[in-house]
């Protein structure tokens, strides 16, 4: 049975949506064929606000994945992908399945997106964005991945705030990270393939690949992943 305690807030349509996300694959598609892409200047939607806009950019698409866990009984996580200082980092909301680890994103990107449940760990499945997480020029750029965060750990508006919640993204980014690539390794890694680059943006959005709009608070964190 759906957990519908701590969705209160929710109007019968939003909650009509969650029961429809039962599954990842279904939540995924959700994200990929129903919502928009949030390409506004900084914001953090929460999933109550995600749904009422009916757009999000990969952390508010994440947190709604992780609303959506949360409704039907899952461990609801998120986990932040750093990038180096010439990208944008990325979270995603990992799940698992007969001991396995796969997980539901958002992004213009589709390799930065839904992973099947194969994974062995959560550190293999952070690695599984690494050829596929790139910038502009083509420089693979994801160098480090936190520990699954569970959103238990966070205050309740993070489901259904009308403001932006961006007390998620710096829980994240205070979390500790674990490093991909060796510092010594960085000069040495071979840029994306060009034919890569082209497939990964066929059918989206026509915005730059890098979004460069700075964030309404004082921190360290990046722009998100588009």
């Amino acid at each position: 049975m759906p957990n519908t305690g701590k969705f209160a807030r929710f109007d019968a349509g939003q909650l009509a949506l969650l029961r429809r996300l039962d599954t990842p694959r279904k939540v995924q598609d959700f994200l990929d064929y129903s919502l928009g892409y949030n390409d506004g200047d900084g914001t953090c939607y929460s999933p109550r606000e995600t749904l009422r806009q009916g757009k999000a950019h990969c952390i508010e698409g994440a947190m709604l994945a992780a609303a959506a866990f949360l409704f039907h009984g899952r461990p609801s996580w998120l986990l932040d992908l750093r990038a180096n200082p010439r990208d944008d980092d990325h979270v995603i909301a990992p799940y698992r399945e007969h001991g396995r680890w796969g997980a539901v994103a958002q992004s213009h990107f589709c390799g930065l997106r839904y992973r099947e449940p194969v994974y062995g760990t959560y550190e293999e499945l952070a690695r599984s964005y690494f050829e596929f997480y790139y910038n502009a020029s083509g420089e693979k750029t994801l160098r480090e991945f936190s520990a699954p965060f569970n959103t238990a750990a966070l205050k309740p508006e993070w489901l259904d705030s009308a403001k932006d919640v961006f007390f998620v993204s710096r829980r994240l980014d205070a979390a500790r990270h674990y490093r991909i690539v060796p510092y010594t390794m960085e000069k040495k890694l071979r840029p994306a393939d060009s034919q890569l680059r082209q497939a990964e943006v066929l059918g989206g959005s026509t915005v730059p690949l890098l979004d460069r709009r700075p964030l309404p608070y004082k921190g360290k964190r990046k722009p998100w992943k588009i």
